[in-house]
């Protein structure tokens, strides 16, 4: 036995021979793993007798500036031993169906030359149809084979489309950071079938809302080399060394050149131990912190002091000089919609009206529409969808106003719910009147003043 001559004769270094034959390869890949990950890593992939031995960390990455650190190394411990799930037992290679439905769908098909009226039988027993639903979350998977599973699929959306129509035909798509092929394909199939393509964030709820809110797109996950740029850094909700494992670097990095890290968690994460700062919020204290954060930052940068930075910076890349209609309630007002660019006589006919917003232009005296809103990124003109200060319809210069104290037309009181003590608030709010194109006048006032 091997181990025994290396006892014997050590000098023959026989244990030597299982490395090498473990490492051994006729050639190297360069691939990525296709899973819920949007690291997107770049993995040498050595292959011997067309079997996967292991991998390695791609090192020839491109630098995207010369002042930012390297990319590589990128990859984690999950990427590396990725591979071992191609080879794994149980890994699922063939489609499974609830047993209670397969069942049901066998012997219907036996009965039924159509699939869809074998489909209707199903369905349409209200005793089976109970039973296959309430095995919901029970296990009792059965494997199928693709013929069968499609054309039980294929039978249950004709089905329901002719009896309820297309649009009640639901699905999902694998997430695009998995495999965009894969969720081409299911989003593309559902669109042109005409039902209703939900998002995967719907399939796993984990949407982080303030993209869409704040940008107008879902998930405009900024460049992590970025991170390295910034001096004041704040995680919240995310375990960077965990979920981001190929950019933490990027933190570890900025750190060094002075940036501050603060990480807001009611855990000790594995990324608060690096932070400058842990604070270990409880559960419904993040809405109060981060507005007490926002009372600071106002107080310091505009009431006590008007610092230049600050105002163009939020004129430039915030919603706070938009205009917000106000409607009557009682013997006060409330906030209602923005402001749409349509509902004024300058930009009745523009394309994508509802979907642009006005602020009130300091030069002008005048609501204008700046571009970069999200009605501009549909548009048939192109080159209009940047943030910039600039009228969407004729390019001229814009200067947002924050407020409208000072030039207002009256000061009304709008209601504010106070959550904390379960009433309604009144506060004073200056307000002015915009003229709309079918001639009538509305009230409003700015995002910042509300």
């Amino acid at each position: 036995m091997g181990w025994i001559q290396d006892l014997v004769k050590p000098q023959q270094r026989v244990w030597e021979e299982f490395y090498r034959n473990r490492w051994a390869h006729d050639r190297v890949v360069r691939s990525t793993h296709g899973v819920n990950c949007t690291g997107g890593c770049s993995w040498a992939v050595y292959v011997k007798d067309g079997i996967i031995t292991w991998e390695m960390q791609q090192t020839d990455y491109p630098l995207l500036e010369s002042k930012l650190p390297p990319y590589e190394p990128r990859g984690c411990q999950r990427g590396i031993s990725a591979s071992w799930y191609v080879y794994s037992p149980i890994r699922v290679k063939y489609p499974y169906v609830r047993g209670r439905l397969l069942e049901y769908w066998r012997e219907a098909r036996a009965r039924h030359d159509n699939p869809v009226e074998a489909w209707a039988s199903i369905v349409e027993n209200e005793e089976k149809r109970r039973a296959y639903q309430w095995a919901r979350g029970k296990g009792g998977f059965q494997r199928a084979n693709w013929d069968e599973v499609l054309e039980l699929i294929a039978a249950a959306c004709l089905y329901t489309a002719r009896k309820w129509g297309p649009d009640r035909v639901a699905g999902f798509s694998p997430i695009p950071a998995m495999s965009y092929l894969s969720y081409a394909a299911g989003s593309r199939f559902l669109q042109l079938f005409g039902g209703f393509n939900m998002s995967f964030y719907d399939w796993y709820a984990d949407l982080p809302n303030a993209f869409p809110e704040v940008w107008g797109d879902q998930t405009d996950v900024c460049e992590s080399a970025d991170w390295y740029n910034g001096k004041f850094i704040v995680s919240m909700g995310s375990n960077l060394n965990m979920t981001r494992t190929p950019d933490v670097h990027f933190i570890s990095e900025a750190r060094h050149e002075g940036a501050k890290f603060v990480v807001i968690s009611p855990d000790f994460s594995q990324v608060a131990k690096y932070s400058d700062w842990w604070i270990p919020i409880r559960a419904g204290q993040d809405l109060p912190f981060w507005m007490a954060v926002n009372h600071i930052i106002l107080k310091e940068f505009y009431v006590d002091r008007q610092v230049p930075y600050f105002i163009d910076y939020v004129k430039r890349y915030t919603d706070l000089p938009f205009l917000v209609e106000l409607v009557p309630e009682g013997n006060a007002y409330r906030m209602w919609k923005l402001v749409r660019a349509n509902r004024l006589a300058r930009y009745a006919e523009v394309t994508n009206g509802d979907w642009k917003m006005v602020v009130l232009d300091a030069r002008t005296g005048e609501p204008r529409m700046p571009k970069g809103q999200v009605g501009f990124r549909w548009d048939k003109e192109k080159g209009k969808w940047n943030l910039k200060l600039e009228d969407g319809l004729d390019d001229s210069p814009i200067d947002p106003v924050l407020t409208l104290l000072g030039q207002h037309d009256e000061v009304v009181q709008v209601r504010f719910f106070d959550h904390g003590e379960k009433r309604w608030l009144l506060r004073g709010v200056p307000a002015k009147r915009l003229r709309l194109r079918d001639g009538s006048t509305i009230l409003v006032t700015t995002a910042f003043d509300l």
